[in-house]
């Protein structure tokens, strides 16, 4: 058997600057350690002082050096063959990227497989690329990065999500990594009935930030969770949080970097980074974790997640 592994990664404000600094360093260590063939990366950033016309110029260059010192690809196909640009994306109004990136020797980008998405229907870009992995038809891999601030926005987010993976009654195959800035509404079963993979971390928190995660009409009550992003994802089994489909044990990919070091954090240990895929691609889930390393713990604010999918059980459907 042949694993594909996919990896995601919000790499904390990689940008121009960070370039050979031992954070970048700490990033590129730890891409190496986890060896992906497929990593999707959050959080490139450029200089929005600059004009906008050449933010895309940066970004890329930024992209293009990480993926030089990892032994990894970002340069997409053009349906024609030719070299095509790399694979990311922002909303246009703002220089915050996503991307993808890949090993060339174990997977292929289709020609003319990339498509980026921006504004209005994402608050960060949302890149997609189709990959020739070995499986009987392409792979529709995403990296997404949530809004951090309006629920109803990453439900809004949620749908169009799906239709980038919606056929005529059901799904193509595919997978969405990504910092979803909230937490799952997957549930598992428990000696004491069906249970929350992720736990309520919000009901003894009192502060500003609770309403940019907890659903409406609960500050200061039950303080719940705003689940409905992944709720739209998990219906009918449309996709599945592959973390909780495996019943792995549960582990945090954020809140191991101590306040006044990067960006104040009031939320704690939470599991806001994770995979989903969609309902072809759930035979073929294999593994899942949580990089812990020393270089991952010091590269970013956020520990990445992995996942390995053996392509000849990914299903077809109709």
């Amino acid at each position: 058997m042949r694993t594909i592994r996919l990896a995601n990664l919000n790499a904390y404000k990689l940008g121009r600057d960070t370039i050979d600094t031992a954070s970048w360093k700490a990033r590129v260590t730890a891409i190496g350690e986890i060896a992906p063939d497929i990593l999707a990366l959050q959080e490139v950033i450029v200089d929005e002082t600059r004009p906008s016309a050449e933010w895309a110029t940066e970004a890329s260059t930024v992209i293009q050096q990480l993926a030089a010192e990892t032994g990894l690809s970002a340069t997409t196909v053009h349906a024609d063959g030719t070299p095509g640009p790399t694979a990311m994306a922002n909303n246009l109004a703002r220089g915050w990227y996503t991307a993808l990136l890949w090993n060339p020797s174990t997977v292929k980008p289709v020609a003319g497989g990339f498509r980026p998405y921006g504004a209005p229907d994402f608050w960060h870009g949302f890149t997609t690329v189709r990959f020739d992995i070995g499986a009987a038809e392409p792979v529709t891999v995403a990296s997404y990065h949530g809004d951090p601030f309006r629920g109803n926005w990453r439900r809004d987010e949620a749908f169009r999500i799906k239709s980038v993976f919606r056929t005529t009654g059901g799904a193509k195959p595919g997978l969405v990594l990504g910092d979803f800035n909230a937490l799952s509404a997957a549930k598992v079963d428990e000696p004491e009935g069906e249970q929350f993979y992720d736990p309520e971390p919000y009901l003894d928190h009192d502060h500003d930030d609770l309403e940019y995660q907890l659903l409406e009409g609960t500050i200061g009550k039950e303080q719940l969770a705003d689940r409905r992003q992944s709720e739209v994802l998990l219906r009918r089994g449309f996709m599945v949080d592959a973390a909780a489909h495996l019943k792995v044990p549960w582990q945090a990919t954020v809140g191991h970097w101590e306040d006044g070091r990067g960006d104040p954090d009031p939320w704690g240990a939470r599991r806001i980074d994770r995979v989903y895929t969609t309902r072809p691609v759930v035979p073929a889930l294999v593994s899942y974790s949580t990089h812990t390393s020393p270089a991952a713990r010091e590269a970013s604010d956020h520990l990445p997640v992995i996942c390995e999918i053996d392509p000849s059980r990914i299903s077809g459907e109709a």
